[in-house]
C-alpha cells in the first residue's frame, strides 16, 4: 500500500511540474510573440508544436538543433513560410521552448 501512495504522490508531483512547465512555456511564447504563427495542436502559419515534438521524438540532437533553427530562423522544414530569426530572444528562453516543445506528441 505504501509503495502504491508513492508511487501515486510521485505521479502527481510529475503530472504538477509538467503542468508549471507548460504554463511558464506559454508565458515565454506569449511574451515573445511565437503564438503568432504556432499553436500547441494546431497548424497556424507554422507548424502546431506537437507535430513538431513527434517529428523529433527521439532524436538526441534535436534540441540543440532546433535552438538554432529558432534563433536564426530556418526555410523549408515545414512548408515555403520561413521562420524568421529571435534573435533578440533570450538563449534561456529559446532552450525553455524548445524542451517544452520537445515534450510534446
Amino acid at each position: 500500500m505504501k509503495k502504491v501512495l508513492a508511487l501515486l504522490v510521485l505521479a502527481s508531483l510529475s503530472l504538477s511540474s509538467l503542468a508549471a512547465d507548460q504554463a511558464t512555456a506559454m508565458d515565454i511564447a506569449k511574451k515573445n510573440g511565437c503564438l503568432a504563427c504556432h499553436a500547441l495542436d494546431k497548424k497556424l502559419v507554422g507548424p502546431a508544436w506537437n507535430e513538431v515534438g513527434k517529428k523529433y521524438a527521439g532524436d538526441a540532437a534535436a534540441a540543440e538543433q532546433l535552438v538554432v533553427k529558432v534563433k536564426k530562423g530556418t526555410k523549408g522544414t515545414w512548408g515555403p513560410v520561413p521562420m524568421p530569426p529571435n534573435a533578440t530572444v533570450k538563449d534561456a528562453d529559446i532552450k525553455m521552448l524548445v524542451d517544452f516543445v520537445l515534450t510534446l506528441k
